[in-house]
């Protein structure tokens, strides 16, 4: 596959394809994903997981930003930065599960760098360039409307800081979910405003609730540790996959905001270049489908039943999480101190 078609490979945009066309063209460019740590890893994060291995796999320096001050801010787990800090450990544990080796990528923390000066002098810069609407405008990166800065200035410090971690580290990509997006234009309009090397922006899509019916936004839709019904933790075991998928949103024939037919679309089918739905000869046997495309069809068309679909959605599950229980079987410290939170 060429390094361009991989990365544009289960993305919902890319701002834009032909600056990214430019960017692939250094000898190495640099990229990164941030995050908060803020409590346990869900399922996901596995599309974050395969995207981040694409940019390596084409020759980028990639960076996992875990944005303990952006957390702090945010107020994620009590606004208790050790505990904030210590989340962050157990977040590279789980990179690592999910196959991306710690010498692969750059892990860094957001208090690896407040302290240089220069950092703080793109802050204000950057400051200076926008207004507070259009700041506020981007606020939703971090789950808050406009209104809370009223009362808790630092939350309008926020996607400031988010577009200076991007400019300090020198990035030719910034990654992330499409919550992202307001964030990363604003750094691309910023840079043309400051005349310096603008972002491209790439996104890849939420994983939905598998209790979402399509009533909602995919941000407001998407899976959240704080609704555990709705999400399938990495640490689930096999009976608690197997539970809440039986459970989840899944109306025959129907493609549109299905969160098993995203499941398959984003999670299964890029680990797997051939899968096979096993169900009972009298419902027509095994079948076998090697594009996730193929399999969309027959569902839509009734030639596969949500209950066989969904049975064998637990399977696929947990086989891709085994290793990732694996894993923490055998590093379980940040775990065990991150779940009793």
């Amino acid at each position: 596959m060429e390094k361009l078609e991989r990365l544009l490979s289960n993305t919902v945009e890319v701002v834009t394809v032909e600056d990214l066309k430019n960017v692939l063209e250094k000898e190495k460019p640099k990229a990164y994903i941030g995050f908060e740590p803020s409590g346990l890893v869900h399922l996901g994060w596995k599309i974050c997981a395969n995207k981040i291995r694409d940019f390596i796999e084409c020759g980028f320096e990639f960076y996992i930003l875990l944005a303990d001050w952006h957390a702090y801010i945010n107020d994620k787990l009590g606004g208790d930065i050790e505990k904030i800090r210590l989340c962050g450990r157990y977040m590279e544990d789980c990179f690592e599960a999910m196959g991306i080796k710690r010498n692969e990528v750059k892990f860094i923390y957001a208090s690896d760098y407040v302290n240089d000066s220069r950092y703080w002098e793109l802050v204000l810069k950057i400051a200076k360039a926008n207004s507070i609407a259009r700041v506020k405008r981007a606020m939703d990166i971090m789950g808050r409307k406009e209104e809370e800065a009223e009362k808790d200035l630092s939350k309008l410090f926020y996607p400031v800081m988010q577009v200076a971690d991007i400019f300090y580290l020198d990035l030719d990509v910034a990654y992330g979910g499409i919550d992202q997006r307001h964030a990363h234009m604003l750094a691309r309009d910023t840079a043309s405003k400051l005349g310096i090397k603008k972002p491209v922006a790439l996104h890849t899509p939420l994983l939905s609730s598998l209790q979402a019916t399509g009533r909602m936004n995919p941000i407001e839709a998407k899976m959240s540790k704080s609704k555990p019904e709705s999400m399938i933790s990495i640490h689930d075991s096999k009976e608690d996959v197997e539970r809440k998928i039986k459970k989840a949103y899944c109306p025959e024939k129907e493609i549109e905001n299905n969160p098993i037919l995203e499941i398959w679309k984003y999670i299964i089918f890029p680990e797997f270049n051939e899968i096979k739905i096993e169900r009972p000869d009298k419902f027509g046997g095994d079948v076998s489908f090697k594009s996730y495309n193929d399999l969309e069809v027959a569902f839509s068309e009734g030639e596969l039943h949500p209950l066989d679909l969904k049975r064998n959605t637990a399977k696929y599950i947990n086989r891709i999480l085994e290793p990732i229980r694996n894993y923490f079987e055998l590093h379980p410290e940040n775990f065990e101190v991150v779940k009793n939170f």
